[in-house]
């Protein structure tokens, strides 16, 4: 039989780390007996009794916390019983060790290359220390520290190179060194017996070398009846706060400078009522913005948070069992710098107000030293075993010949003293060795576990694909499948497809594939891979939940088409909506699901480009089946297109957006009565619209007109087409019109058209062609003014039948009036009728002839006196050239004044004062200069006039291309009027 510790639960005090161990009470073991009985054993009670199996429930407790009384009831029952409430008493639970964190079965590998340190001169064993009775060490900043039995202090600041001096005059039983500081305090005797800390600066040294004593404190309890040794001391690495603990159990805090030989601030935080407690061991953890000091005792551990000053702290008690010297440390960053405690077989990480992770070891025996190095755990029971808490592994054992007396880590090294004077380096191995070593002994997870603390992220994915593969080779295909996915974004995904495409491993690929999915790295294969595992599965949860989710990556389309092909329409339909694949959810609705009502109402939610995009492409359809909310549909996206659900907030001052109306006509085809009624609303509402509109509207109304038997009926569609060609702003193309028109043989339009066209030919001959004189006589009246060819047309169709003769003469007449016609046009048009005589045109020839008379004795009369000035002329000028000209003008013919010299005399009779004379006008009178000038720049451009038309020729008769000459003559304008008026003249 075993004796089995016992631990008690506070359930109203449950720990992150530890959700149900709180407390320890090691003082209670229950010793296995035969049956339902056991021997309960409390320590420090006699008491024992034979009792049944059960937990163990304490009632009650004292101000020590020692259990008085206790019931036992099931003892192997798996859970805990709930708390219950009796009055104001405290209720705990007790529960086997075993059964909450297991006991130490952790695998034991060789990280650690032991040998026995040697001197580097003459490679023998180093025996520096050997002839040294080591009383208490201690390492850091690069140095080992010894106290001996006789007072000194030994530093060994290398292999070749160790300092001794005497410290105290008797012995030194106690050293700390500050990890970020070169100081060292100490603890001995000197011959008056009393305790007695200093404080050592190694950075400053005395004229023997050795390091100077900053200060020194006699170690006293402040109240105490008798003198105690000090068991334990710690420092703070700022130099402001020192602890000090005693075997009477008292714990003292200093603060103050402790390099400095002045007063400070001390306070005992901590005593022991009951005799045979002392302080086992002191450590300070960090916990902004305070520091705690966490220290144990062999029966307790407690926590003290230090305030601003030393009246200010709180205590308390973390858990009940303590330990012994040498059997506390402080942890590393690894585990929260928190205080560990070794008691019995277990081991415990307290924190300042609860226990944390508990470790129980099996058959180990009561632990007599406990270190901590790098994030191992260093254990001395009567083997040295060094553990790797984070990982769960041990990483070094061995049995040494003697005892151990202390393991210190310096110079990147593990040094284990033992008591023979041996010293022993154990020596970490690389990172890269301790994963192959632990891919040889197949454990893989604590090979992962330390490749991610020791930040091995190089190898870290080799490690899950070998764990991977030894699991698939083992049959462990679920574990396999969760190492892969790990490898996920460095591994070829088709490595491990291949390996579970078989149907039994579906469920393992299927796993792979959703996580290939949530890291973003599917493409469409894995996408349709994934849904064809869904629909095989019939898994429509995970189906669903897949499609449902925002952060999973897959391509979209890939997914509709593989449940639209798996007739899992409405996950394509949810799919389609939800990543607005418009045209995959239409065409689900419409050729899947026959839902041509709900297509009309999700076209009405969507954009305008979308909306726009999917009437184009399905409009033609959904008319055949739902037309009038098709009809509806694009009449919003041609009047301005709001989706519906749209705020009404937001549609306020937004820019009007709306189709081109032309674009659906197609969609009407073979329903001209909701075209036409489509087509006018669109005008109505807005009328600028494209010209293929108004055409087809013309082309309906037509065809309506056309087909129509009742006379009312047919005035009305004749009434509408004649205001849509009418209409101001209409835009319809002219010649389309035209052709319409023409086609049905709608006159009033032909008429309206050819007059908006200015087609009077047209109008003229459509007369004709309905033998309607009258119409033909009024189109010549009104239109002769811009077609005078009207009135020769109009002539030879009166001319052309015996019974239109009498329409002759009142054409002859309005073309007389306003001389529209040359009397011999009007004559060799006439001539060509069968049916006109010269009796019809005589009075119009005589009236012609009268009028030519009468403008020949004009021009005659003109004549006469053109030659009558010019022989004036002449002789005025012969008389200049040849007699002498007397200026007898008086006066200035500008400034009117008498005339005094000098003055300036021109032969046009005009005088002026030289004053009065103006410089630019020096060769030519300044009054007579105006119509001179205009003679002279006449008669220059008859000249140029003259040289441009012999130019002209001369070029034309020399060019092989006569069309260029001309074309570049008529650029240049000599055949404009002006030119031909000026040609005229000049003959």
């Amino acid at each position: 039989m075993s004796a089995v510790p016992f631990y008690a639960i506070d359930t109203s005090r449950r720990s992150a780390e530890s959700p149900h161990l709180i407390r320890a009470v090691p003082q209670l073991t229950v010793t296995r007996a035969s049956g339902l009985s056991a021997s309960v054993e409390h320590v420090g009670s006699d008491a024992k009794k034979s009792v049944p199996l059960s937990p163990i429930r304490l009632s009650s407790l004292d101000a020590s916390s020692r259990i008085r009384s206790w019931s036992l009831n099931h003892l192997e029952h798996q859970n805990p019983p709930k708390r219950e409430t009796e009055g104001m008493m405290d209720l705990f639970e007790f529960v086997n060790i075993s059964q909450i964190n297991g006991r130490m079965s952790w695998p034991t590998v060789k990280f650690f290359d032991s040998d026995e340190l040697k001197d580097p001169d003459t490679q023998q064993p180093f025996d520096k220390l050997k002839d040294i009775t080591i009383t208490c060490c201690t390492c850091g900043r690069g140095q080992m520290i010894f106290g001996d039995g006789e007072g000194k202090i030994h530093i060994l600041s290398s292999l070749r190179e160790m300092l001794s001096y005497q410290a105290y005059e008797l012995r030194v039983y106690l050293i700390y060194q500050l990890k970020q500081r070169n100081i060292f305090v100490t603890v001995g005797d000197d011959e008056d017996l009393q305790p007695l800390i200093k404080v050592w600066n190694c950075d400053k040294r005395d004229k023997s070398g050795s390091p100077s004593m900053a200060r020194s404190i006699r170690a006293s309890v402040p109240g105490a009846k008798q003198q105690c040794s000090v068991t334990a001391i710690c420092a703070h690495e700022n130099t402001n706060i020192m602890a000090v603990g005693f075997k009477d159990g008292s714990v003292l805090l200093l603060k103050g400078n402790i390099t400095r030989d002045r007063s400070s601030k001390t306070r005992v935080i901590h005593r022991e009522l009951e005799p045979g407690v002392h302080i086992t061991g002191l450590g300070f953890k960090p916990v902004d913005p305070n520091i705690v000091l966490m220290y144990s005792t062999n029966r307790a551990v407690y926590s003290y948070v230090i305030g601003e000053n030393t009246e200010g702290g709180k205590e308390m008690e973390v858990a009940l069992g303590g330990c012994e010297l040498n059997c506390c440390t402080m942890a590393d960053h690894t585990q929260d710098h928190n205080f560990v405690v070794a008691k019995g077989e277990t081991i415990y990480f307290a924190t300042p107000s609860v226990l944390g992770q508990c470790l129980v070891f099996d058959g180990a025996g009561e632990k007599v030293l406990l270190r901590w190095y790098r994030g191992y755990l260093i254990v001395d029971p009567m083997t040295i075993c060094i553990y790797d808490v984070q990982n769960k592994f041990a990483a070094y054992q061995f049995t040494y010949p003697c005892r151990v007396i202390d393991v210190l880590s310096e110079w990147g090294c593990i040094i284990v003293l033992l008591r023979d004077g041996k010293i022993f380096r154990l020596e970490e191995i690389d990172t890269k060795t301790k994963i192959d070593t632990l891919f040889k002994k197949n454990l893989y997870p604590i090979a992962i576990s330390l490749a991610k603390s020791h930040s091995y992220s190089d190898g870290l994915v080799d490690i899950f694909i070998q764990y991977g593969d030894h699991l698939y080779s083992k049959g462990d295909y679920e574990g396999a499948i969760n190492q892969y996915i790990l490898t996920i974004g460095q591994l070829e995904p088709s490595y491990v497809i291949r390996k579970f495409l078989d149907t039994q491993k579906i469920n393992n690929l299927t796993s792979y594939l959703k996580a290939l999915h949530e890291r973003g790295m599917a493409n469409a294969d894995h996408t349709t891979l994934l849904l064809n595992c869904y629909t095989k599965l019939r898994d429509n949860d995970q189906l669903d939940k897949f499609i449902s989710e925002d952060q999973t990556a897959f391509e979209v389309e890939t997914a509709i088409k593989v449940c639209r092909q798996a007739n899992n329409h409405k996950y394509a339909l949810k799919l389609a909506e939800k990543y607005k694949q418009h045209d995959w959810y239409l065409r689900i609705q419409l050729e899947d699901e026959n839902q041509h009502l709900e297509t009309v109402k999700y076209i009405c939610k969507l954009p305008f480009k979308d909306a726009l995009r999917a009437t184009k492409l399905y409009g033609k359809v959904l008319m055949q089946v739902v037309p009038d909310d098709t009809t509806a549909l694009i009449s919003r996206l041609c009047t301005d297109w709001i989706p519906e659900g749209t705020p009404a907030h937001s549609s306020s001052g937004r820019t009007l957006v709306y189709a081109n109306t032309a674009d659906f006509i197609q969609v009407f085809m073979g329903d001209n009565r909701r075209l036409t009624s489509f087509l006018e609303n669109q005008i109505a509402t807005r009328p600028t619209q494209n010209e293929v509109v108004y055409n087809t509207l013309l082309e309906l109304y037509l065809m309506e007109w056309s087909t129509c038997v009742g006379k009312e009926e047919k005035v009305v569609k004749e009434k509408k087409a004649l205001e849509l060609l009418k209409k101001s702003d209409a835009t319809y193309d002219l010649d389309h019109a035209l052709v319409l028109v023409q086609l049905h043989n709608f006159s009033a339009g032909i008429l309206y058209l050819y007059e908006k066209a200015e087609l009077f030919q047209q109008i003229l001959l459509y007369h004709m062609e309905q033998q309607d004189p009258k119409s033909v006589m009024e189109t010549c009246i009104r239109n002769c003014a811009r077609d005078m060819n009207l009135w020769v047309q109009a002539l030879s169709f009166f001319a052309s039948r015996e019974e239109y003769k009498s329409w002759v003469g009142e054409a002859l007449k309005n073309i007389e009036k306003d001389q529209l016609l040359p009397p011999l046009l009007v004559m060799q048009t006439l001539a060509e009728s069968p049916f006109a005589t010269l009796n019809d045109i005589k009075p119009f020839i005589v009236k012609h002839l009268q009028e030519e008379n009468e403008q020949i004795a004009k021009d005659e009369a003109s004549v006469r006196q053109y030659r009558e000035n010019t022989a004036k002329m002449r002789e005025q000028i012969k008389e200049l050239q040849t007699t002498a000209k007397i200026f007898q003008v008086m006066k200035c013919s500008l400034c009117k004044r008498g005339l005094t010299l000098p003055a300036v005399h021109f032969l046009c009779q005009h005088s002026f004062h030289r004053e009065c004379h103006q410089e630019e006008y020096e060769n030519e009178c300044q009054i007579c200069s105006k119509e001179n000038r205009k003679v002279l720049d006449y008669i220059q451009k008859q000249g140029e006039q003259t040289n441009l038309h012999e130019n002209f020729h001369a070029q034309l008769q020399r060019s092989a291309d006569g069309f260029s000459v001309v074309a570049d003559y008529f650029g240049r304008g000599v055949f404009s009027n002006k030119s031909a008026a000026g040609g005229g003249a000049q003959k």
